[in-house]
Order: C-alpha cells, then sequence, then structure tokens
C-alpha cells in the first residue's frame, strides 16, 4: 500500500481540480448561478477536509484486512465525492446552455 503522505497528496490533487473547475465556470460563464456554483465549491472543500482527516485516523490499525478496507473505501468515498460535485457542476452549466 502506498504511504498516507501519498494519499493526502492525492485527495490535495483530485479536489483541488475539482474546486478550479468551479472557479473556472465562475470567471468564464457570466450566465451561471454564481450562488449555486460557490455552493458547490463549499462542499467540495467540505469533503476535502472530512477525507484528509480520514487518511490520517484510520481505525483498526491492528489488523491489515481491516485497514486495506478502510483505505479502499476512503479513496471510493473520494472519487464519489469529487464525481458528484462534477456532476452537479456540470448541470448548473447546462442550465444557461
Amino acid at each position: 500500500m502506498a504511504s498516507i503522505r501519498e494519499l493526502k497528496k492525492d485527495i490535495d490533487l483530485v479536489m483541488s481540480l475539482a474546486l478550479s473547475d468551479c472557479f473556472y465556470v465562475l470567471e468564464y460563464n457570466s450566465k451561471v448561478d454564481d450562488e449555486a456554483v460557490m455552493k458547490i465549491a463549499g462542499e467540495i472543500i467540505q469533503n476535502h477536509r472530512q477525507l484528509r482527516m480520514r487518511a490520517g485516523h484510520v481505525d483498526g490499525k491492528e489488523n491489515p484486512k481491516m485497514v486495506k478496507q478502510y483505505y479502499k473505501n476512503l479513496i471510493g468515498d473520494l472519487l464519489k465525492a469529487a464525481d458528484s460535485a462534477l456532476k452537479k457542476l456540470s448541470a448548473e452549466v447546462k442550465k444557461v446552455v
């Protein structure tokens, strides 16, 4: 398994890319609802904080299978959170097109 440090960097990267998409939409699409996009950006930031905290606090450290499953679930939650945010952002952009 990769290190927790690398996992945290991956969380930072994925969530920052989703957040930058929000700001890109705000900058280059003046017709989009700014409040809705900022709400999505706030959700991304909350998810980022939660995922980073979860990465450092694993349950069941004495059982390697539990640890592996824990991090597998964490990575799945990371991808779901990013995907959900990007789908919401896409829906906001489609409203004005």
